[in-house]
């Protein structure tokens, strides 16, 4: 997926959240949008995402050499926010079938190789409301990684998990990425989106 942001901006009423962000994403290429809580670049994930209309400039893209208009690019992404919940009534396997209705699974992934990864050692029958909040957090992580989809989108993916949570989070990375294209949110530029080749602070186009 190749993604062409030419002069975004977002404004609330009469405030400017950023102007002017342009970048060009390629297939394969990871991205980090670094700024402090409010800064605004949720807002920006959520416009690359196409939930959300820019207020000045255009975004583009494109797959395998063909244009996909913004009215279609949530087929083409999965992403991980604090702000999108799961169904907590449903357990592990309902939720995998559920998303998954929607989403096809990555080549040679189905939802008993996704639980093993997963690994959380949970009954079959509890629901993800008992899970703690870095299992849900996992959960999420799982269900947009396994997806079949050119692009990923993650907001803040290490938030509530523990050291052994955050070096599984880095081993879907290594592992699972592939020539997608894949942007994440951070505070900082550290073990949660240290590895990006691409930075941009959303705090240089206030």
């Amino acid at each position: 997926m190749n993604i062409y942001l030419d002069g975004i901006g977002k404004k609330f009423n009469t405030e400017w959240i950023f102007r002017n962000v342009s970048l060009e994403l390629r297939s394969g290429e990871t991205c980090a949008i670094l700024g402090r809580n409010g800064s605004g670049k949720s807002t920006l994930l959520q416009i690359i995402a196409g939930s959300i209309h820019p207020t000045a400039g255009n975004i583009r893209y494109e797959l395998g050499g063909r244009e996909i208009t913004d009215d279609l690019i949530f087929r083409q992404l999965a992403m991980v926010a604090p702000y999108l919940e799961i169904i907590e009534d449903f357990t592990l396997d309902e939720m995998l079938d559920f998303h998954f209705s929607f989403k096809p699974y990555l080549p040679g992934f189905n939802a008993s190789r996704v639980r093993e990864i997963l690994d959380l050692k949970v009954r079959k029958s509890k629901t993800i409301r008992q899970y703690s909040s870095g299992m849900k957090q996992r959960v999420k992580l799982a269900l947009a990684f396994f997806s079949d989809v050119p692009m990923l989108l993650l907001d803040e993916p290490v938030m509530n998990l523990d050291k052994a949570g955050m070096d599984w989070y880095l081993g879907l990375v290594k592992e699972y990425t592939g020539k997608r294209t894949l942007i994440i949110c951070s505070n900082q530029h550290d073990h949660e989106s240290g590895f990006a080749a691409k930075v941009i602070s959303i705090e240089d186009y206030k």
